[in-house]
């Protein structure tokens, strides 16, 4: 199977075949911080980190579409939802409810954790698990739950 980065570099050049203008400036943008990243660490990404890393843009995308939605900025509300939609298309597919709350049960109980004191083991245990399937915030909310 294609890397990440692989995939994303086919995907600019379908889209430059199909005149997507968005899709295409969306998946070089993408690149464009894979290859920041890479520079400034020094390091080649693997797929974990290039998850992490395009988990991160859904999630300051998410932010400015709320505060666009807000403005009243529909016009711009739109390009975030379609640059949203691309860059999800790259990670895996997101946990239900019911799938993430059997996540965080079944590491409390491998964990053995009983207090607040023992969220950070329990996040730990998740983070690989869930990483670029279901957001971090929603996830310690939910161990919070569990564990109060």
């Amino acid at each position: 199977m294609a890397t990440i980065k692989e995939r994303l570099n086919e995907a600019v050049k379908d889209a430059l075949r199909a005149k997507e203008k968005l899709k295409l400036s969306t998946l070089r943008m993408a690149l464009s911080e894979l290859k920041r990243v890479e520079i400034d660490e020094r390091v080649d990404l693997d797929d974990s980190r290039c998850t992490t890393i395009l988990d991160k843009m859904v999630k300051q995308r998410r932010e400015s579409l709320k505060q666009f939605e807000s403005a009243g900025r529909e016009d711009l509300s739109a390009r975030e939802r379609a640059e949203i939609e691309v860059l999800q298309s790259f990670l895996p597919t997101a946990l239900t409810a019911s799938e993430l709350e059997s996540l965080v049960t079944e590491a409390i109980v491998q964990t053995s954790a009983q207090s607040m004191k023992d969220m950070r083991l329990v996040v730990e245990h998740l983070k690989p698990k869930v990483l670029g399937r279901a957001d971090m915030a929603e996830v310690s909310k939910l161990i919070k739950s569990k564990l109060t």
